[in-house]
């Protein structure tokens, strides 16, 4: 599957606040609610690459607390393939009501590092990484195989300077590798320091933050990009106040100004998991107006 045929596609990072459910579905599974509002509630945005929510647990505990080799946030053993995919089930959900949905994996080397090492299986934490990748890169032909427009690999770990950036961008390429869809590699906070390993790693999608790091902008805009994509984070994830829609309308049009619209996409600075359903809802909204506002001058 393509992207949508559009100049600066909408999307999200991943993560939206869970509501709660109730009746006999929430008995049976107390995060469907949750998750068929975050996909509704974006799809009401007009949100154009939508996601499944991410409502299950945090980003660490979705993928770790169903591998095994690891329990209660330590590696205790090999890690291993899950009898099943872990994200397949919502993902499913979420493309059977929408036309463009990604799949989000969290990275090899955010996780591995946001694990406690409790074995002799693994030299260090770069080799956790590698056996991580591999069960990460099942699960990313799983959701290709359901029909995901793309796939996004999370490594907010890259920007704390905790992990060696080559080691990480092997990780990832065993997770990219050999895919049919393009790749989004999505990192948190300022990239001065790291965004010439990000440029060199094998994704088609580097997704940032430019709202709440506008240097970002002439950091990435002063490399030689190639063929990549840039995922313009226009909405600052980290508050709930809303942004007018002149705000991120400007945000947009310096995106555009500064790589042209057709490698852009536009979406929030990071997930949304934190804020409140209105905010979330309302940023998504005015995100939506301001890149509509934008095409019209195009």
């Amino acid at each position: 599957m393509s992207l949508p045929p559009v100049l600066l596609p909408t999307t999200v990072v991943g993560s939206y606040p869970p509501v709660e459910g109730r009746g006999l579905w929430s008995r049976l599974d107390p995060h469907r609610a949750a998750r068929e509002t975050a996909v509704s509630d974006q799809l009401r945005a007009g949100v154009e690459i939508v996601s499944d929510g991410q409502v299950r647990a945090d980003m660490i505990s979705a993928f770790a607390g169903h591998l095994p080799g690891v329990r209660d946030g330590r590696v205790i053993g090999r890690i291993e393939p899950p009898a099943r995919p872990i994200t397949v089930e919502d993902t499913r959900y979420a493309l059977s009501v929408a036309p463009f949905v990604k799949g989000i994996l969290t990275g090899p080397t955010t996780l591995a590092h946001a694990l406690h090492l409790d074995t002799r299986v693994y030299r260090d934490r770069q080799d956790l990484a590698l056996d991580l990748a591999a069960v990460l890169a099942r699960e990313a032909r799983a959701l290709v195989g359901e029909g995901v427009c793309m796939l996004q690999v999370d490594e907010p770990i890259l920007s704390t300077g905790a992990a060696d950036p080559a080691a990480a961008g092997e990780a990832i390429g065993r997770i990219a590798s050999g895919l049919s869809v393009p790749v989004a590699l999505h990192a948190c906070g300022p990239v001065g320091e790291m965004i010439d390993d990000l440029l060199r790693y094998p994704v088609q999608v580097l997704d940032l933050e430019f709202a709440g790091h506008p240097g970002n902008l002439e950091v990435v805009a002063a490399r030689e990009l190639g063929d990549k994509r840039i995922g313009l984070g226009a909405v600052v994830s980290s508050s709930d106040e809303v942004e007018t829609v002149g705000t991120i309308r400007a945000r947009v049009e310096r995106g555009v100004a500064a790589f042209g619209p057709g490698r852009l996409l536009v979406d929030p600075d990071c997930g949304l998991r934190m804020r409140s359903r209105e905010a979330a809802f309302a940023k998504l909204s005015r995100m939506v107006e301001a890149v509509r506002e934008v095409r019209a001058e195009l």
